[in-house]
């Protein structure tokens, strides 16, 4: 007898055998496929290690595999359940300032906290392949933006996984209980309580921060901003801050809270570098917003990471400044960035 719906696709050798028509069917989704599980995780490495993982499980069940059409589909499913074994085993991340108190600018720095406990910033070249579908609430800019995700992480995993299906992929119901394999009853009443969470934590809805690349504005500030760095003139930078700015700068356990109090810490930081040249930066942009490679000059003369600094501007002024902080290059090299300028 002919089997009536025969898999599109047999697993029947080895992973390093099937490569080339694995790969042919997978790559197309890959970027996507790690934004998804970065939202999920809200680290860029740990998305990565849960692509390997979803790309693993997908060529052992190549079988299951039944039309073309279905693979996106497919792919999303098995994702979806390697994010949710994974978030289980871990704590959510975090931005310092959803874990402790604004710091006092004058105390000294704690030491960082190396545990993986904190966002993690995405480089906007996985954005160009995200596309929602018309039943999405947030943009694709939107979902992935720090704000978003730190919000997120607070969400159960069930919730976490039908607010990312229905409100940032925009899947219908029926889709997101299929793939959850729960009853629509059950996914629409996560859904609910996602969004309670998502709006108490915004209460406008949204976590959008537009910014346009014609935007002339945006674009003075930010060389202002540069030029402040590079020529270490603190008073220069802070005046480019909105009263009640945020600075964090994750691992390091602190935040500080206003411009006074940041100006306080600048001041005290600028001091103790060597001045005008001391520091270089370059251009890049990070979930959705605007975002500086920092370099600053060792004793060998060269300048060596120091940190990726990601801005959120409004108005015309700069409302945070995420500083992620450098430990390794795997920072900069996952955003394309030079190990040393």
């Amino acid at each position: 007898m002919v089997e009536e719906n025969p898999p599109f696709f047999t697993n029947t050798g080895s992973p390093a055998g099937l490569s080339d028509e694995f790969q042919r069917l997978t790559d197309p989704y890959r970027h996507e496929l790690t934004v998804h599980c970065y939202r999920f995780l809200g680290s860029l490495f740990d998305a990565e290690d849960a692509l390997q993982e979803t790309l693993l499980r997908a060529w052992r069940r190549l079988d299951s595999l039944r039309e073309p059409s279905s693979i996106r589909p497919w792919l999303y499913r098995i994702a979806t359940n390697v994010c949710l074994d994974l978030i289980k085993k871990s704590k959510p991340r975090a931005l310092p300032a959803a874990l402790y108190p604004p710091a006092n600018p004058q105390d000294p720095l704690p030491l960082p906290v190396l545990d993986p406990v904190w966002l993690e910033p995405l480089p906007d070249e996985y954005l160009s392949s995200q596309i929602p579908g018309p039943e999405a609430r947030y943009d694709t800019r939107e979902s992935v933006t720090l704000a978003f995700l730190a919000v997120l992480q607070l969400l159960p995993g069930r919730q976490r996984a039908v607010l990312i299906l229905r409100d940032v992929l925009g899947w219908k119901a029926e889709e997101a209980a299929d793939l959850l394999n729960i009853s629509i009853a059950a996914a629409n009443s996560a859904l609910q309580r996602a969004r309670a969470t998502m709006n108490k934590h915004q209460p406008d809805g949204s976590y959008s921060l537009p910014l346009k690349p014609e935007d002339t504005q945006t674009e003075v500030l930010l060389a202002r901003y540069r030029l402040a760095w590079e020529s270490a003139d603190p008073q220069g930078l802070v005046s480019l801050l909105r009263e009640d700015a945020v600075l964090s700068m994750p691992p390091v356990p602190v935040w500080y809270q206003g411009r006074t109090a940041i100006a306080i810490f600048y001041r005290g930081l600028f001091s103790s570098q060597e001045g005008a040249g001391a520091i270089r930066m370059r251009p890049t942009h990070a979930n959705g917003c605007p975002a500086f490679a920092t370099y600053q000059r060792g004793k060998d003369q060269a300048f060596h990471p120091v940190s990726l600094q990601v801005l959120v501007v409004q108005g015309g002024q700069i409302i945070q400044i995420l500083t992620f902080l450098v430990n390794d290059s795997r920072l900069f090299e996952a955003f394309g960035l030079p190990v040393s300028v």
